[in-house]
């Protein structure tokens, strides 16, 4: 995983198409601006497992 540091204000870049900044820091939260082409998908991690199907937990352990 890549850790990246950024301010309110500051971007990062994925590929040369999107662009996730970080718009305001309050507390825990951190509100994020994602500016990507309309043919990405862009969910929430937990949207994204129910559409995909949550692994199996039980499986694992």
């Amino acid at each position: 995983m890549l850790v990246l540091t950024r301010r309110a204000g500051e971007s990062i870049m994925i590929d040369d198409d999107i662009e996730l900044k970080v718009l305001k820091i309050r507390g825990s939260q951190v509100h994020i601006g994602i500016d990507a082409p309309r043919s990405a998908a862009v969910h929430r991690k937990e949207v994204w497992l129910r559409i995909h199907g949550e692994p199996k937990a039980a499986e694992s352990k």
